[in-house]
């Protein structure tokens, strides 16, 4: 339980020292970061590219077509957010980073709406 509450406080911390996300922006990046390395044949260091395709997954996994709403709502509005975010938490030492990676890998990755709203499919049941 001690593990959970330090790395909740290091994400309140983040949160009050970036006003732009709020903590849940940071819990959901880890937790997007988590699905995407499930989701490898083998774990090994995730690119920004491919955190952000398992970002975006799992955000319309978890929200479906609120998940833009959401993530407007945790300050996050264009993919470079999601770069903040993830640079962050390296500076926090709660990921690492190569020396290849950069804020430059979540440069306009995709567009919102379309990603978001546009690309969601319904799911209708028998």
């Amino acid at each position: 339980m001690k593990g959970v509450k330090a790395y909740l406080r290091l994400l309140e911390d983040l949160a009050e020292r970036d006003h732009r996300y709020r903590l849940e922006a940071y819990n959901f990046v880890m937790a997007a970061l988590n699905h995407t390395v499930d989701k490898l044949k083998k774990p090994r260091h995730v690119s920004g590219g491919e955190l952000l395709g398992g970002i975006k997954e799992y955000a319309m996994l978890q929200f479906g077509p609120m998940a833009k709403s959401v993530l407007d709502h945790w300050g996050i509005t264009k993919t470079e957010d999601f770069g903040h975010i993830v640079f962050n938490l390296v500076d926090a030492g709660l990921l690492r980073k190569t020396e290849e990676d950069s804020i430059e890998d979540f440069k306009n990755g995709y567009d919102f709406s379309h990603a978001f709203e546009s690309e969601y499919t319904y799911q209708i049941e028998d």
